[in-house]
């Protein structure tokens, strides 16, 4: 008898163990029924998102892989912003289209993009003030250019795109190291 009991009230710790470990896998899986679509969505804020964010995005980079800036800056809403990480910025459609055709034409020989992992997310609630709600595409992938002064440059770069409700591309930031770019650039 004495040795049954320490036996119960260490199957009974592991058996109390195991319902805590369930609960709270439970509890970090929450979902809600969305009364608009009957959808599940995340109680987080946010959900997986539709893939033809992706493809749009996929889309641009292969337009501007190509030298095709037409085909890159077409799913970019007429007011779109591009940002990149070190604080520059972009405003409107033309001025990312003139930007990206003068650095194709002037700048860059050749670019391609590799190694490409995409996700589409929806973001129902922002977490932060500056964040706006709705369809986003995140790209992560390695880029490699090759410049007129014959250098070049390999790096890993993220970019975050918004949609707006048309679909259009409103707001991208892009990710990366000014620093290897320059130096590739100089003579």
């Amino acid at each position: 008898m004495k040795k049954t009991i320490p036996i119960l009230l260490c199957t009974l710790m592991l058996y109390a163990c195991g319902e805590n470990n369930q609960t709270a896998k439970t509890d970090n899986q929450t979902s809600v029924m969305d009364s608009t679509d009957g959808k599940m969505a995340s109680a987080r804020g946010y959900e997986f998102g539709d893939d033809k964010y992706i493809e749009i995005a996929k889309k641009g980079l292969q337009g501007l892989e190509s030298g095709d800036v037409d085909a890159f800056s077409s799913a970019f809403a007429d007011n779109a912003i591009f940002r990149w990480s070190g604080g520059d910025s972009l405003s409107g459609k033309p001025a990312i289209s003139d930007y990206w055709r003068k650095r194709r034409s002037e700048a860059i020989s050749s670019l391609s993009f590799a190694n490409d992992v995409w996700l589409s997310i929806k973001v129902n609630t922002p977490m932060a003030q500056t964040q706006l709600p709705g369809n986003y595409a995140l790209g992560w992938n390695m880029v490699n250019a090759t410049y007129k002064s014959g250098k070049s440059m390999t790096q890993r770069m993220h970019m975050v795109y918004h949609f707006d409700d048309n679909d259009k591309i409103d707001r991208v930031t892009q990710y990366l190291d000014r620093v290897p770019i320059s130096k590739a650039e100089a003579n």
